[in-house]
């Protein structure tokens, strides 16, 4: 194996750990993939030969991108969140229950954007990564006590929200999106308004065949009839997805990705759905 082969398998296996700091960063999986391959190009220049924690060095290496990002972000007030963060459900994949378990969520992400790039560096970095004050400090320029500080200040931003989507709750919203699934795969009406809330809002990015501009329905039987209308024949493609760290389904048809769509659930009823199937937003999915 020459160098360039022992990198490229180096930097593999800590990938999934550099996309998902860098997700918890920027909030967007679009520029969380750019974040990991800036930190790839720079390890591939660099000479890591005297290096003894690479896992760690890279993390820094993908932090320093990120707090990059987030400042000439912040200078432009330009929006992070423009695009849904999916991830499939695989109940056989440990590392997916970890997901799960730990996932971000979108209202904490919320919080997250208006926290200061350092605010929020230190935040992930020391509260969800487990990293110390002191190897947190030379990144975002300060010593251990003021790290420390930024985080204390992140902190108490954050308390306040619940992650909205623990094991639990996904697996109850799981529940609720799988009865309305089966529903629309056997094009039952009534088991269709059933798990629907009666002031149930329907949001899609694009119009009846793929036309331009937002739409938005409301009420049961309303929407019950537009998913029968539109959706029964991609009901069967359907599969089970953490869309936004909330419960949602992904639409593969053929290999390749028809719609992504978030589903709102409160008690046992679905109060909200949100429907991608724009094209261009799609093709810029990671699934």
């Amino acid at each position: 194996m020459n160098a360039s082969q022992w990198q490229a398998e180096q930097f593999e296996q800590s990938r999934s750990h550099l996309r998902a700091v860098a997700y918890r960063m920027l909030g967007s999986t679009a520029e969380a993939e750019d974040a990991v391959q800036e930190a790839w190009i720079r390890f591939a220049r660099s000479d890591t030969g005297a290096v003894e924690n690479l896992g760690g060095w890279l993390t820094t290496v993908v932090s320093r991108v990120c707090l990059d990002m987030l400042r000439t972000r912040r200078a432009r007030r330009e929006e992070a969140l423009e695009m849904p963060h999916v991830t499939l459900e695989d109940p056989t994949d440990p590392e997916q229950e970890v997901l799960l378990a730990d996932s971000v969520g979108l209202a904490l992400l919320v919080v997250l954007e208006t926290l200061s790039p350092a605010e929020r560096l230190a935040f992930v970095l020391h509260d969800m990564f487990g990293l110390s004050f002191e190897e947190i400090a030379p990144i975002v320029e300060r010593n251990a006590a003021a790290t420390r500080q930024l985080a204390s200040r992140a902190r108490r931003r954050v308390r306040g929200v619940k992650p909205d989507a623990t094991a639990e709750s996904l697996a109850h919203q799981r529940e609720v999106v799988d009865a309305f699934l089966a529903a629309s795969r056997e094009g039952n009406f009534e088991a269709l308004v059933s798990v629907l809330d009666p002031n149930v809002v329907f949001r899609a990015d694009r119009g009846p065949d793929l036309s331009p501009g937002a739409v938005e329905i409301s009420g049961a039987e309303r929407v019950a009839n537009v998913i029968l209308a539109r959706g029964t024949p991609f009901a069967p493609f359907a599969q089970p997805a953490v869309v936004d760290g909330q419960a949602g389904a992904v639409v593969v048809v053929r290999g390749r990705l028809r719609s992504v769509v978030k589903f709102t659930v409160a008690g046992d009823r679905v109060v909200g759905m949100d429907l991608t199937i724009d094209p261009d937003t799609l093709g810029r999915l990671r699934v």
